[in-house]
């Protein structure tokens, strides 16, 4: 087949009330452009691996898990995505939230952070959190989810 016919060209139409920039030198003064100085680029290393933590049930079950960024509980139809770290089939799973904990990892104090979202509550070494609030877990923490110490953890942050 043959090409299709070019299309027209469209005059460019400057703006009303447009004026263009002019900045002309005086006479008696030199056009200087300024000296470029070459600019190293900075060299930021990248990040290092995130740790993988791991939380081993009293049952012998391990979960583990390394990322910047997710959350503790266990999954339903109604959830788009499960938590990234899925207590799904445990005993006494009824007490644990789908959404039970988020936990993420802080670069300045280079360690997982905890934060309670459930209604059931978390311990941390027999200590109840306030829901909310941020908390540091250490290798060998152990971490309960609920009262009545059913659903129980030791925590270790691998490097």
């Amino acid at each position: 087949p043959p090409p299709p016919p070019p299309l027209p060209v469209q005059p460019v139409v400057n703006p009303p009330n447009y004026q263009p920039v002019v900045n002309y030198p005086k006479d008696d003064q030199q056009r200087v452009n300024p000296p470029v100085s070459a600019v190293q680029p900075v060299y930021t290393p990248p990040p290092p691996g995130l740790p993988i933590i791991k939380l081993i049930h009293t049952t012998g079950r391990e979960f583990q898990w390394s990322g910047e960024v997710g959350f503790i509980g266990r999954r339903s139809q109604s959830m788009t995505l499960p938590p990234e770290i899925d207590l799904t089939g445990l005993p006494h799973e009824g007490i644990i939230s789908r959404r039970h904990a988020r936990i993420y990892w802080d670069w300045q104090q280079n360690t997982y952070m905890i934060v309670d979202m459930s209604t059931n509550g978390i311990y941390l070494n027999n200590k109840l959190l306030n829901p909310g609030m941020q908390y540091s877990l250490r290798n060998e923490n152990l971490l309960q989810f609920g009262q009545d110490n059913l659903v129980r953890f030791t925590v270790y942050i691998m490097f």
